[in-house]
């Protein structure tokens, strides 16, 4: 950033103050909610490429496989068990043809957060990367087509300036449902750069050489109330809900968002010469060192700034659910510049194309991005675990982290190989993480002879190898785990996946 940074030399350059505000009128939200239930938050924890079970959660041990040498099971030694869960904890010099060393760990996730943790099988529907991450989030157009981001801010997001944020883009995970019923508000808003996207939540605030505010106030209402209605614009199309919705978005909503000044508390940086707050009339969030310490690298690497914002959107009141996740591009460690001296230890931190990089270096990529999401999954639990809610109950005790990917990886290898590449595969499942659900289970369970997983009765848990659980069964056991109501959706009852 140079020395000639303005807040409107930004907001030049793609960000949008309308854009960024929910449909409905806030004060008439907030008014319906103050009787509604204590919110639930979901953070929707995106992984772009196919996760897979069977490198973590669910590893099958060679001894455990009569096909091992030509399927993914691993060396005993690499495979760890705690409680239900297996995990890995993996070394290499180079990352498929990559020269690149790094050390992953799975076990400590495992270990501190186990008893929230639940692994459930599934087998979707898709292996095209943007249908299978939409179908992860509708559950294949479980209810009506409304996704669990919209569930959840519909549901607990009335009294939230902006109940549903997307803080990664450019993927099914962050697709609008197809229920046009519900309201607008519920739909989510995206935020195109996470560690500037707060500057783009006030009209006024930065603006250097601005007019007092009451001035700029009353130019506004000479807009709205004059001079829009006497446009032959207005005159054509002031009754289309379009133009309806806009005028609410930049009336009510807008003094909704600017009155709670989220310009300020959602600001990541510090005043500093190359983020100069101060001489703009700008200063830092109040809990902004609490999260960079959290997150030191948010100002490089996209997913700690996503995380880093998540976090104070949740905190301060601002949004219901939140998704993010790692992007298509590589990332390396801050300082790393490639072409002098090589890669050393843990310089990459992001693979390419994240972990459908997996077509490469199967074990290697799995590792790498399975180790990149828990340690981001990590820092956000233990930020909301340090702050209370209310009557002693913490922000963790009231959210959940769902681990979302498109597909698995297929099982089969050369033989013996520790390094190849594999494909899209259905068959796979999920991570859920939350107090809410019933924790510290694998539900389903993995076939040894081929290494595909099967599924579990809704009920009672027992697996069952003659069943494979669907993308809406999945889909219904997380709204329900929310304490969202489904009248008539006809969802299947997914009580095994609540904490009762």
């Amino acid at each position: 950033m140079n020395s000639h940074w303005s807040r409107r030399t930004l907001l030049g350059g793609g960000f949008s103050l309308g854009a960024m505000l929910a449909g409905a009128p806030f004060a008439a939200r907030a008014q319906a909610a103050a009787n509604g239930p204590p919110p639930k938050f979901l953070i929707v924890l995106s992984a772009f490429g196919g996760a897979n079970l069977i490198d973590s959660f669910m590893a099958v041990r060679e001894s455990e496989s009569p096909n091992a040498a030509q399927l993914n099971a691993y060396p005993n030694d690499l495979v760890q068990t705690i409680g239900e869960f297996r995990a890995i904890d993996l070394k290499s010099k180079a990352i498929g043809a990559i020269p690149a060393s790094f050390t992953a760990n799975q076990s400590n996730f495992v270990k501190k957060h186990g008893s929230d943790m639940m692994v459930v099988t599934r087998t979707g529907s898709s292996v095209n990367h943007f249908v299978g991450q939409q179908r992860s989030i509708n559950g294949n157009a479980a209810w009506k087509g409304r996704t669990l981001q919209e569930a959840v801010a519909l549901t607990y997001g009335q009294g939230h300036a902006i109940p549903n944020v997307h803080l990664v883009n450019g993927t099914g995970f962050t697709e609008h449902g197809t229920d046009k019923s519900i309201p607008t508000y519920a739909f989510g808003e995206r935020a195109p750069s996470p560690n500037l996207w707060p500057l783009s939540l006030d009209g006024y605030k930065g603006v250097r050489g601005a007019p007092q505010r009451d001035l700029f106030e009353a130019a506004r209402r000479l807009r709205n109330d004059q001079l829009d209605p006497g446009s032959d614009f207005f005159r054509t199309f002031g009754q289309s809900e379009k133009v309806k919705h806009w005028q609410g978005l930049r009336e009510d909503s807008l003094r909704g968002v600017e009155a709670q000044d989220l310009i300020t508390k959602l600001m990541l940086f510090p005043d500093s010469p190359k983020m100069p707050l101060t001489a703009s009339g700008l200063k830092g969030s109040d809990l902004g060192q609490k999260v960079r310490d959290a997150f030191p690298n948010y100002d490089f690497d996209p997913l700690e700034s996503q995380a880093a914002l998540a976090f104070l959107l949740l905190r301060y009141g601002v949004s219901v659910t939140v998704t993010l996740g790692p992007e298509g591009a590589a990332v390396f460690k801050k300082g790393v510049t490639l072409g002098q001296g090589g890669l050393g230890e843990g310089d990459i931190v992001n693979t390419p194309i994240s972990f459908d990089f997996s077509h490469q270096a199967n074990r290697e990529v799995q590792a790498v991005m399975w180790d990149r999401i828990l340690k981001t999954a990590d820092r956000l639990i233990t930020l909301l675990k340090s702050e209370e809610y209310a009557e002693g109950k913490s922000y963790w005790d009231h959210s959940m982290i769902y681990v979302a990917t498109e597909f698995g990886r297929t099982r089969k290898r050369p033989d013996n190989a520790m390094t190849f590449g594999t494909g899209h595969e259905l068959n796979n499942g999920a991570l859920i993480i939350s107090p809410m659900a019933n924790g510290g289970r694998v539900l389903g369970g993995v076939d040894p002879e081929t290494l595909m997983t099967y599924g579990f009765d809704p009920a009672t848990g027992r697996p069952d190898k003659g069943r494979t659980m669907t993308e809406s069964e999945i889909y219904g056991g997380i709204v329900q785990a929310l304490g969202i109501p489904t009248p008539g959706a006809g969802l299947t009852d997914m009580r095994v996946m609540r904490r009762t």
